[in-house]
């Protein structure tokens, strides 16, 4: 079996060509040629090796406009070699992969991984929608991450008899302890929140710096990412007199974010918007044992992803006074904060592990 994995870019800067580049890596090393083909962010169209079963075709991209790399190479590219390959699986949200595909000529099975809906570019979804439509209608199988959002989606309505459902696994986050104590003697005394991601608006940071106004001051909120956003919210931080109480990261290396998810007491994911479809910092926050507080998203799989009550707990998008009122909850006393804990680590382990994720997507291609 020779598969492909078409999307999105590289080098690697969010959940989605995350995922991609996992499966491309984690099938590999199974046995399965698996290749990944995506437009390169940097330099021009080149193949590297990834092991003796997998190569990353990297394609020459012109430009970046509405969120998509107009790479015209992976078109070409894509016509000349997708013959070679049994599965071609799709990772969407990506146009410029769907147009590669329509454009490829190819006549073997399609799986799409149906990341999450276009929310954002709603008038060039107009333009797009035909070809998205095209692209549902020729696939043999649909992925969902969830299945609340497979089920919600109401672009997926009409493939829900091909629709399967495969969560997103990782690699658990595994902190240095020393680092850890760093961060926690920083912080003496404190209990920590942790939130991670970009500084944009559905990621509902403004709420986030609200809700500290209701947490004690044996509470720290600690941000971490940059955006557009930034200069606002610590105007907001300002004005509310929360210096002391709320701090902005700034971007964290990969190296140096372990140590935050050890160190933290509890994560928050205070998204507001459907954008955020399923939210890995979630998973990574659990895999180190650590309870989450996130939202109750409309059509998102947020709130599947963490099991409210059992790792940690949902409130409404938007509420600041329930986002402190669910962290006050699972740090109330040792006993609770203990219970959630273990729910958290519990849930990573039977759910969300990278390795469940390959043999999941093994099965899916063997099976269907």
């Amino acid at each position: 079996m020779r598969v492909l994995q078409l999307g999105k870019f590289f080098p690697i800067r969010g959940g989605v060509e995350k995922v991609a580049y996992d499966l491309m890596v984690g099938l590999s090393e199974r046995g399965v040629h698996c290749d990944m083909m995506c437009a390169a962010t940097q330099g021009g169209s080149r193949v590297i090796p990834i092991n003796r079963n997998a190569h990353l075709i990297c394609c020459h991209t012109w430009l970046k406009a509405a969120a998509t790399m107009i790479s015209p190479a992976m078109i070409f590219t894509l016509r000349k070699v997708c013959r070679q390959y049994d599965i071609i699986h799709v990772h969407h949200p990506d146009p410029m992969a769907c147009l590669a595909l329509y454009l490829s000529g190819y006549k073997g099975r399609v799986i799409v991984h149906w990341h999450s809906d276009i929310q954002k570019q709603k008038i060039l979804l107009n333009f797009y929608r035909p070809l998205q439509n095209w692209l549902l209608s020729r696939a043999d199988l649909v992925i969902g991450t969830t299945p609340v959002y497979l089920s919600e989606s109401p672009f997926l309505q009409s493939v829900q008899k091909k629709s399967v459902c495969l969560p997103i696994g990782i690699s658990p986050m595994l902190p240095d302890a020393k680092s850890v104590e760093a961060i926690r003697q920083r912080y003496m005394n404190k209990k920590i929140v942790f939130s991670l991601g970009r500084l944009v608006a559905y990621k509902g940071f403004c709420h986030l710096v609200a809700a500290a106004q209701y947490l004690g001051d044996d509470f720290v909120v600690l941000i971490g990412g940059t955006g557009a956003l930034e200069s606002e919210l610590q105007r907001e931080i300002d004005k509310l007199g929360l210096h002391e109480k709320v701090r902005l990261l700034g971007r964290i290396n990969d190296e140096d974010l372990p140590a935050y998810y050890g160190a933290c007491d509890v994560f928050c994911l205070s998204s507001v918007q459907k954008t955020e479809a399923f939210g890995i910092v979630q998973i990574e926050a659990m895999s180190c044992g650590k309870p989450v507080v996130a939202t109750r998203i409309p059509q998102s799989g947020v709130a599947y992803v963490n099991a409210n009550g059992i790792s940690g707990l949902n409130v409404a998008p938007g509420n600041a006074r329930e986002l402190a009122d669910a962290i006050q909850s699972i740090t109330q006393d040792e006993t609770t904060y203990k219970r959630y804990s273990a729910g958290a680590r519990k849930r990573y382990d039977e759910q969300f592990t990278k390795k469940r994720m390959i043999d999941t997507c093994l099965e899916i291609y063997l099976n269907n």
